[in-house]
C-alpha cells in the first residue's frame, strides 16, 4: 500500500507540468517586471495595465504564470506575487483552477535548514491568495554554500509530500545535480516537475545536443527557458533605439553591434512565416519558437496587452528544422553571449 501511495505522489508531481494544454507547444508567462523598478521601471500606476495584460493572457489560453518572492524589493517586496494573486483571485473559479501559479523562493543566506523556507513559503502563499501550485528553488547554492541546498529542498519536498503544493521545481541547476536530485526524490516517491535555466539564441548551450535539455527528456522534467529574448536584445532590430535602463542598457550597447547576422536571419524567417508586428518582422516570435523547437518552454515577460497578442500569435506556428539548424549555426558563431548566471551549477 505504501508503495502504491508513493507511485501516485510521483505521478501527481510530474504530470501536467504546465497545467492544462495550450494551443501548440506552451509558452509560459513571466512576471519579473511586475514589481521590479531597477531593470524594468515598474511603477504602481502600471497595475491597471498589468491587470489587463493578465486578463488577456488568460483569455488567450496561457495557463502557466511564473513569479518569485524576490520580484520586488524594499517597499515593493513580494509585489509580483501579490499582483498575480489578486488578478487570479478575481477570475471565476473554473478559470482560476485551470491556471498554474508558480513561485520561486530565494535561498538567501539566512534561510537555513529543513525549515528555512517555512516563513517564505507561507508568505508567498498568502500573497498568491492561497493558489501556490508549484514551488521552486530560485537558484542552486552549490557554488557558494553546498551545505545549504539539500535541507532547503528537502523542506520543500516535505510540503509536496504532504500535499501542500502540487509540484516542485528547481532553477539554475546543471545536469549532474539535476540527475542527483531526481534520483534522491524518487526514493521518497516524489519527482521534480521542472527546471528553469537561462536559454536563448544568446545563451544556447543548455539546448545543444547532449546538454541539459536531453537530460530533462530522460528524466521527464520540463525545461523552462527564462530570458528567451535576452532582456529584449532578440526582440528589436538594430535600427531601433537602445531601450531599457541600468544593466539592460549597458548590455545592449555592448552586445548589439555583433548581432546583425543573427537578427537578419531571424527577420527573414519571420517574413517567411508571415510573423509581422506593426508591419515589421516579429523577431521575438522567432526567438520564442527557437526555444520551443529545442524542446524548451520559454517564459516570456508580458507587461502589455499587445505583447500578449504577439506571444499568442507565436504559438500558432513553428520553425522548420532547417531554420532551427541555420539559427543554431549563426548563434554558435557569434562572438558574444549573454552573461552566465553566477549561481548556475554543474
Amino acid at each position: 500500500m505504501a508503495s502504491r501511495r508513493s507511485d501516485a505522489r510521483m505521478e501527481r508531481s510530474s504530470e501536467s507540468a504546465l497545467g492544462d494544454p495550450e494551443p501548440g507547444t506552451p509558452i509560459a508567462v513571466g512576471t519579473w517586471a511586475w514589481g521590479n523598478q531597477f531593470l524594468w521601471g515598474y511603477r504602481p500606476d502600471l497595475d491597471q495595465e498589468l491587470q489587463a495584460t493578465f486578463d488577456r493572457a488568460v483569455a488567450l489560453g496561457f495557463t502557466f504564470f511564473d513569479t518569485a518572492d524576490s520580484y520586488g524589493t524594499g517597499r515593493l517586496q513580494g509585489r509580483s506575487e501579490a499582483l498575480l494573486g489578486s488578478f487570479a483571485a478575481a477570475l471565476p473559479e473554473p478559470a482560476r483552477h485551470r491556471l498554474t501559479l508558480a513561485t520561486k523562493l530565494a535561498p538567501f543566506p539566512w534561510r537555513l535548514g529543513r525549515r528555512g523556507f517555512d516563513r517564505a513559503f507561507l508568505a508567498s502563499r498568502d500573497r498568491l491568495q492561497g493558489k501556490l501550485d508549484r514551488v521552486q528553488l530560485h537558484w542552486s547554492t552549490a557554488r557558494y554554500a553546498p551545505w545549504q541546498e539539500q535541507p532547503l529542498l528537502e523542506g520543500l519536498a516535505d510540503r509536496l509530500d504532504r500535499g501542500e503544493v502540487q509540484s516542485l521545481g528547481v532553477s539554475n541547476m546543471g545536469p549532474i545535480r539535476l540527475r542527483r536530485w531526481q534520483a534522491h526524490l524518487a526514493q521518497r516517491g516524489l519527482a521534480l516537475a521542472s527546471i528553469q535555466v537561462q536559454a536563448s539564441l544568446l545563451a544556447p548551450e543548455v539546448l545543444a545536443p547532449g546538454g541539459l535539455v536531453e537530460v530533462c527528456r530522460d528524466l521527464g522534467i520540463t525545461l523552462l527557458a527564462y530570458s528567451p529574448l535576452a532582456l529584449g536584445l532578440l526582440a528589436r532590430p538594430l535600427t531601433a533605439p537602445i531601450s531599457g535602463q541600468g544593466p539592460r542598457r549597458w548590455l545592449a550597447a555592448r552586445l548589439r553591434p555583433s548581432l546583425a547576422p543573427l537578427l537578419d536571419a531571424m527577420a527573414e524567417i519571420a517574413r517567411l512565416h508571415g510573423a509581422l508586428r506593426g508591419g515589421q518582422p516579429d523577431l521575438a516570435a522567432v526567438a520564442l519558437n527557437w526555444c520551443r523547437a529545442h524542446g524548451a518552454v520559454p517564459i516570456v515577460g508580458l507587461r502589455r496587452v499587445e505583447q500578449v497578442e504577439a506571444a499568442a500569435a507565436a504559438r500558432a506556428w513553428q520553425l522548420e528544422p532547417a531554420e532551427t539548424e541555420a539559427l543554431d549555426r549563426i548563434a554558435s558563431a557569434l562572438p558574444v553571449r549573454m552573461p552566465a548566471n553566477p549561481f548556475q551549477s554543474a
